[in-house]
């Protein structure tokens, strides 16, 4: 007979269920961390083929936001697109170019031909590297007595300016500083800038007239995210806050002042900074402002004194000041005795200012000072003062906000002036660079020696420029800037920047790039166009799909149920490997294909290791879930054993071969490590979950 229960029964058994759900996630059972264990393992799944293909979550986002759209109280609803992460193609699949240098050797002494021909290569990949080109590689290698450098550039469009920027001889040059020159615009520069600042302020009033228009429903905070140029205030809706007279704002403070009743300008504002839409939202009087002056005497020790008075001694100075101090002769005294900069012009003047300007000692002392007063001694962190308080005034502020319509100025038509310019002294004066280690501190250095006319050369540069950077530049960038400590005369010179061996050693490398005579001349390219590169890849994907498509009728026709969880794990697998490969930045090539295609296969051979086993427990009269978990744990060694045998070949391979067999070595281990979680994590949940289900149909398993 069916129990009947009250009404509070039925009101209380959400929070019931609640409560055991709460206590299931906090407490699961055996079969509930399974449960938990496969949504983890689902969740991933799904987490990493959004990541391999996004497109159909980007679809779905989209169908989603158009609907939530339509209704206004979910108009706020965006359903953001997935991360984007693109793969990484090489040479063979993204199409490319394949280039071989040779370099002549012959001038160079056999010992210092390695580190030149390496200082070659760095310079070589500096420069494909400004190039834009993705991935690239740069090699070297010595067969039958000759250098050689290859170059693989992927994705390259313009192969005859690549060839040509990487054939061109390195080139090092010395650098002094350069002075900025003002320079006047000419006739038709003035009028470009002319023209651009009249469309400046016609934007600027287009936009206050639209706004004007509004009336009562202008969005002012819109208007300025829309159209600011204030960085700083944009974000912010364009609140500047409240100006003050003697503020940065102290122009637009004037127009506030002048236009107390009006909360919008009629016209655009202009200042320095450009044309300015001004919001003014109140008027505030509640503080004050105070006009000082001061007369300082520091003492040593004292935040940025010079001199060497004792601080007994200013203390006893400063006193004797205040004694004759007096309003009328305040100035004078100043001039006279202040040990401020600029004090023997200004008298000590400080003009208006308001709180939160000043040292809050000072600050303090200097508002709670009757008006014509001169203080007793006040000591801050740069000395004492004797401060006059001149006198005082309500501090008149406004709380504006404003648009502003940034004015170009003749740094905008004018071409930037190069920093550096050129001393004569290059490449062509350096006889070489080599490290040296430091006998005091033991850091390593390099060591620069030129010949005849580099000495001279060096020498008149360094003479002019003591304190001053020089810097060197090896093909237009910058590699070292170093400042001169005292004129060098004997045609060695020292660079240190405490640096360790390996940074020495390429900055020896790139100097002696710059200055040995390293030509190279190309001798094989080799071009791969990007059709073909995408036929190989396709050709790749289809013979992958056909491949896996046959082990997992393999594995289901022979291993039945088993053979298709293994089948899904298989799946995830291959959601995961290429989710891995994306996020770590792995270059695909097909070698690196075929090395995932492998690892397909290695992640079938564990789960028949651990099906086997399972068959032979269920032949020697273990239960389901008994057989599954011995299977696995017998299983397991040979697993491991086989798949760390095949990392140290992929190790092996990655260590000692050349580029293409690497990205097969990295491909393959990368696809061993995650096929090992597959079998031994991925399979074996899905087996824990569906073993209760089929205990009593073990034809399934056999």
């Amino acid at each position: 007979m069916r129990q009947k229960h009250s009404f509070f029964y039925y009101l209380m058994t959400p929070f019931r269920w609640t409560g055991r759900l709460m206590s299931g996630l906090a407490r699961p059972s055996p079969r509930g961390k399974v449960r938990w264990l496969v949504f983890g393992i689902t969740l991933a799944f799904f987490l990493s083929a959004f990541l391999d293909d996004p497109r159909g979550w980007n679809r779905g986002a989209d169908w989603l936001n158009g609907k939530t759209s339509q209704v206004k109280a979910l108009s706020w609803v965006k359903i953001p697109h997935y991360w984007n992460v693109p793969y990484r193609l090489g040479l063979d699949l993204q199409g490319g170019t394949h280039l071989v240098y040779e370099a002549d050797t012959k001038g160079i002494p056999e010992s210092d031909r390695p580190e030149a021909i390496e200082g070659v290569r760095d310079v070589i990949e500096r420069r494909v590297n400004a190039f834009g080109v993705a991935e690239p590689v740069v090699q070297t290698n010595k067969a039958a007595g000759k250098w050689r450098i290859i170059v693989e550039l992927a994705g390259v469009r313009d192969v005859k300016e690549a060839i040509r920027m990487i054939g061109e001889t390195p080139i090092l040059e010395f650098k002094e500083e350069n002075p900025i020159e003002s320079v006047l615009l000419t006739k038709e520069q003035s009028a470009e800038l002319d023209a651009k600042n009249a469309a400046k302020k016609k934007q600027a009033g287009d936009t206050l007239r639209k706004m004007l228009a509004e009336g009562t429903k202008l969005d002012f905070s819109a208007y300025a995210r829309q159209f600011s140029e204030d960085s700083a205030a944009q974000d912010d809706g364009g609140r500047l806050g409240f100006v003050a007279e003697n503020g940065p704002y102290s122009e637009l403070w004037k127009w506030a002042d002048t236009h107390q009743k009006t909360a919008l300008s009629r016209e655009p504002v202009e200042t320095e900074e450009g044309y300015n839409i001004v919001q003014s939202l109140g008027r505030n009087v509640d503080e004050k402002e105070i006009h000082v002056s001061h007369l300082l005497i520091c003492y040593q020790g004292a935040s940025r004194c010079d001199g060497d008075m004792s601080k007994e001694d200013a203390l006893k100075k400063i006193g004797e000041l205040k004694a004759e101090a007096a309003p009328e002769s305040f100035t004078q005294l100043a001039q006279e005795n202040s040990t401020e900069p600029g004090a023997s012009e200004t008298g000590g003047d400080l003009g208006w200012f308001g709180r939160g300007q000043m040292v809050k000692t000072f600050e303090d002392a200097a508002f709670a000072l009757e008006k014509g007063r001169i203080s007793d001694p006040v000591e801050t962190e740069f000395g004492y003062h004797l401060i006059w308080k001149q006198d005082e005034r309500p501090l008149v502020r406004y709380e504006l906000n404003r648009i502003l319509f940034t004015k170009l100025t003749s740094a905008d038509i004018l071409p930037p002036q190069d920093p550096w310019k050129n001393t004569g002294l290059s490449g062509k004066h350096v006889r070489r660079a080599q490290i040296e280690f430091d006998q005091n501190t033991g850091e390593p250095q390099v060591i620069l020696e030129f010949n005849d006319e580099g000495k001279k050369l060096f020498g008149d540069l360094t003479e002019k420029n003591i304190g001053k950077p020089v810097a060197i530049f090896l093909d237009g960038e910058p590699i070292s800037i170093p400042t001169v400590q005292q004129a060098i005369t004997d045609g060695t010179a020292v660079i240190s920047g405490r640096f360790d061996y390996k940074e020495a050693k390429l900055l020896a490398q790139r100097l002696n790039a710059g200055a040995l005579p390293v030509s190279i001349a190309l001798v094989s390219q080799q071009t791969i166009g990007a059709s073909l590169g995408q036929d190989s890849l396709e050709k790749s994907l289809y013979a992958g799909l056909i491949g896996f498509l046959i082990v997992v009728a393999f594995m289901i026709l022979y291993y039945r149920l088993p053979g298709l969880l293994a089948s899904v794990a298989l799946a995830m697998y291959t959601a995961f490997a290429i989710a891995v490969f994306k996020l770590w930045g792995v270059t695909l090539t097909l070698s690196g294909i075929a090395g995932v295609i492998l690892s397909i296969g290695m992640a079938v051979d564990a789960n028949i290791l651990i099906f086997e086993r399972i068959k032979e427990e269920l032949k020697n009269g273990r239960n389901l879930d008994s057989a599954v978990s011995e299977g696995f744990k017998r299983a397991w060694t040979s697993i491991r054993d086989s798949n760390v045998s095949s990392l140290i070949t992929c190790v092996i391979l990655y260590t000692f071969t050349s580029s293409s067999v690497r990205g097969f070595a990295v491909t393959l281990a990368i696809g061993i490590l995650v096929s090992m979680f597959s079998a031994i994590t991925v399979t074996r949940t899905w087996l824990r979950l569906v073993a209760p289900w089929t205990a009593k149909r073990l034809w399934l398993f056999k």
